[in-house]
């Protein structure tokens, strides 16, 4: 198959040198068209297709750069290339700043038309590896935005099946006359719902990679201030969560802990029938740390440090900090009044963080 020759227009208003150049550059494998001065080239541009223009500086009516400049302004116009005195380097810097291409001093003889060729085959060659990149920008555009949406699938039907996972184990809590057992599948079903509202909130927005931790445990603490109130008393669970966005790993890890340390204190820091606040706090220390912590002001520990219940949330928040290299301690509240204060300190690394 026969190569198509590069098509060139070449505006100057000198009829001999648009005679030399259509011959030199014929010869050298381009196609030249010859334009005899700034309105003739715009207008062939406009109507033509061109690979490449070629404009001169000096000229009547409408100079170089006033060409350049309509050239510019024309939808899809082609690369250009200046040309320019010996002694105009003045001008070919303006031509530049006006969009120019490449510009190419004028002289006489054969040297000069080397040097357009070579010039002309640069900046075809950055013209084609520019359209490949931006195709090629484009399609990985395409590609992100379908995996996007398909990842976003992934996680609306994840979410709706752990929707109906917490459905079937709230019917198997109810059938149950074992109040141990029902209270199990309860706590079950929380944590089920903690790594739900992670799907959720990834499927409902456009980022799919990192969650928002304020509005992650915000929606947390509301979904456990209703589960854990009752007609007799109230739990009214806070979230004052510093914007920070996590990987959803460390969401999720979070998210389990703060469930854990919320429920524990909503059971045991306050009696069946008072009323009670439990506070989730999280902020970004200076030390590239992410502190989270979980407060009552309800009965404190247990003197002996002894664990209540059947101990397997404890063994889960242990194991999620082992896995995330973190560090947990209990105590008082930071105020020192009565209840308790527990507080995980876990390391962030560039990839738990958008990329600024």
């Amino acid at each position: 198959m026969r190569k198509t020759l590069p098509h060139i227009l070449y505006i100057d208003d000198d009829d001999g040198i648009r005679r030399l150049v259509s011959r030199a550059l014929t010869r050298k494998g381009f196609d030249v068209s010859l334009a005899a001065s700034g309105p003739e080239g715009v207008d062939a541009t406009r109507v033509g297709a061109f690979d490449l223009v070629a404009v001169d500086h000096y000229m009547p009516v409408q100079d170089g750069l006033a060409t350049l400049q309509a050239l510019r302004a024309l939808p899809d116009c082609p690369p250009v290339v200046y040309v320019t005195g010996s002694e105009e380097s003045r001008i070919a810097v303006a031509a530049l700043k006006s969009g120019a291409d490449d510009y190419v001093v004028k002289s006489v003889g054969e040297e000069f038309f080397d040097l357009l060729a070579s010039s002309f085959e640069q900046v075809l060659e950055r013209a084609q590896l520019r359209r490949e990149r931006e195709q090629a920008e484009i399609e990985l555009r395409a590609s992100n935005a379908r995996l996007e949406a398909l990842l976003k699938e992934v996680n609306h039907r994840v979410a709706n099946n752990l929707q109906m996972v917490m459905s079937f184990i709230s019917l198997q809590a109810k059938s149950l006359p074992d109040g141990a057992a029902r209270e199990t599948l309860q706590k079950t079903q929380q944590r089920i719902a903690t790594i739900a509202q992670v799907n959720r909130r990834l499927y409902t927005t456009d980022d799919v990679e990192f969650v928002a931790m304020d509005d992650y445990l915000g929606g947390l603490a509301a979904d456990l201030s209703e589960s854990w109130s009752t007609s007799a008393a109230r739990r009214d669970i806070t979230a004052d969560v510093e914007p920070i966005k996590l990987s959803t790993d460390k969401a999720v890890a979070l998210g389990m802990i703060a469930n854990e340390w919320v429920s524990n204190a909503c059971k045991y820091a306050y009696g069946d029938r008072a009323d009670g606040n439990i506070r989730i706090v999280m902020r970004e220390t200076g030390e590239g740390l992410l502190e989270l912590t979980v407060e009552d002001d309800g009965c404190g520990m247990p003197a002996n440090g002894a664990v209540r219940g059947t101990g397997l949330g404890t063994r889960l928040i242990e194991a999620i900090a082992r896995t995330h290299r973190a560090q947990i301690c209990y105590g008082a509240p930071a105020s020192g009044a009565s209840g308790t204060r527990a507080r995980i300190a876990l390391p962030l690394g560039k990839s738990d963080r958008p990329r600024p």
